[in-house]
């Protein structure tokens, strides 16, 4: 971590407008992923992992032609940038590589997922694949980045609230009753209000709730135990965009008003149509972890390539 990210703070406390709220308020860590220089021993996107020099490096051969690609590091966090992750045991690394080739049947990158304890890789692998030269490959391709982890709050995106709250948030009158500034560029629509600068912070994320965009919300089990599943890790097309620039960080201000709000892809990666890749996890067995549509157990040391939801 080398520099310091701030996100302003929210327009109002809109749990105290909308008491439902505050029990559904979740923290979120968010990543700040900036170009820069990390190490192995780094949390970091798209930078080298702390990988065991004599572990097999992850191919993959899935849906696409030619030969198995080597999988590309798209994010590493250890526990101490991230204090969120506790709860996995023994494990304080976690490891996400995702393949950089285009997959035909789904549209979207193949990604594989590592719980590690740092402790135990005491011999790190030095060489570490890269990307083929290959223009196609670009998109999947992050630059090495930097993190400036920052907790936040969080509350669910409008569509995941039950339809008496939906109502509250899209009647002015109710904001008026309780004396909420909404911006006057909301009046006619006060959720957008909600979603833009008070919901869910944009960008790359470890926990929270999950963006929608693509799929109305979608109720997600655990296979093992039945239990409900929540985000693990967002993978973001962009930090921001033009809707909510409220969201961005004070030391980056001077970049909005430089380069405009559609500046907002420092990583450089993109998934889809700007869309974002989760990863979810079980809340009653943190070990495992669960992409869809395949879900399968991932334990602390052991992987499983899979395809994870684009939202």
């Amino acid at each position: 971590m080398h520099t310091t990210r701030t996100t302003p703070p929210r327009p109002l406390d809109v749990a105290a407008v909308f008491p439902e709220l505050g029990p559904l308020a979740r923290p979120a860590v968010r990543l700040h992923p900036r170009p820069g220089s990390p190490t192995p021993h780094d949390s970091s996107v798209g930078g080298p992992l702390l990988w065991p020099a004599r572990q097999p490096w992850p191919l993959c051969d899935r849906w696409h032609e030619g030969p198995p690609a080597p999988m590309l590091p798209l994010v590493q966090l250890y526990a101490r940038d991230v204090p969120l992750m506790a709860g996995f045991g023994r494990a304080d690394l976690l490891q996400v590589l995702w393949c950089p080739r285009e997959h035909i049947n789904d549209y979207k990158p193949s990604t594989e997922v590592f719980w590690r304890a740092s402790a135990d890789v005491t011999d790190v692998r030095t060489e570490q694949p890269g990307p083929e030269e290959d223009e196609d490959y670009d998109p999947y391709v992050p630059r090495p980045c930097v993190l400036s982890p920052e907790a936040v709050t969080e509350y669910p995106d409008h569509l995941d609230l039950d339809a008496g709250l939906q109502r509250r948030l899209e009647d002015p009158d109710a904001w008026r009753a309780a004396g909420a500034p909404v911006d006057a560029s909301y009046e006619d629509e006060p959720q957008r209000f909600y979603i833009n600068e008070l919901s869910r912070a944009p960008g790359w994320k470890f926990g929270g709730w999950p963006p929608w965009g693509r799929t109305d919300p979608v109720v997600r089990f655990c296979p093992h135990c039945g239990d409900t599943v929540v985000p693990l890790l967002t993978v973001a097309s962009q930090e921001w965009d033009s809707e909510r620039t409220g969201w961005v960080p004070h030391e980056d201000r001077d970049l909005l008003t430089a380069r405009g709000p559609w500046w907002g892809n420092p990583v450089g990666a993109q998934i889809g149509d700007n869309d974002n890749l989760q990863i979810y996890v079980c809340p009653r067995f943190p070990g495992g972890t669960f992409p869809y549509p395949t879900a399968t157990l991932l334990y602390p040391g052991g992987s499983h390539s899979h395809t994870a939801l684009v939202q």
